[in-house]
């Protein structure tokens, strides 16, 4: 029996979209890096990027679960500078001018690091509100809140 290998000519991209709004941050992050690595898919490959496109619309109504994950979870980054530590917390991210880098920064990291993480984070594509400039694509629904319930946040 010969082992399988896939083509780059032979990868079907189908562009699929999720809505985030009242979904749990992890879970929603944890399907969309499995769908853009390809694992769905009977012909996965993991040196290549057979994975789909993925478009997540209201990120900023994304849910977390939790006692004061909110506040507690914080993310920190340097500047280059002596003393220049910054910190930024989840909620402060989540209400701020970019929302849709929480969920784009918590797919990356589930993602594969190097070239090929890099390649697959290109069909990613985060938006706040429900207008994206995709419609041309025929994005197909990706309903992740029947998947299980608990990837859903009930008020």
């Amino acid at each position: 029996m010969r082992t399988f290998s896939l083509k780059a000519s032979q990868v079907k991209k189908d562009w699929l979209i999720v809505d985030a709004k009242d979904l749990i941050l992890g879970r929603l992050s944890a399907v969309v890096a499995s769908y853009l690595r390809g694992k769905h898919k009977p012909e996965f490959s993991p040196n290549m990027d057979c994975g789909d496109n993925v478009i997540v619309i209201n990120a900023e109504k994304v849910k977390v679960t939790g006692n004061n994950k909110l506040e507690d979870h914080k993310f920190y980054w340097h500047t280059g500078y002596p003393g220049g530590i910054k910190s930024r917390s989840l909620k402060e991210t989540l209400t701020g001018s970019h929302p849709e880098r929480a969920i784009e920064d918590a797919v990356r990291r589930m993602l594969p690091k190097g070239p090929l993480g890099r390649c697959m984070m290109r069909n990613l594509r985060v938006y706040c509100g429900e207008n994206h400039p995709h419609e041309g694509q025929q994005p197909k629904v990706l309903d992740i809140a029947s998947m299980n319930v608990k990837n859903v946040k009930r008020s």
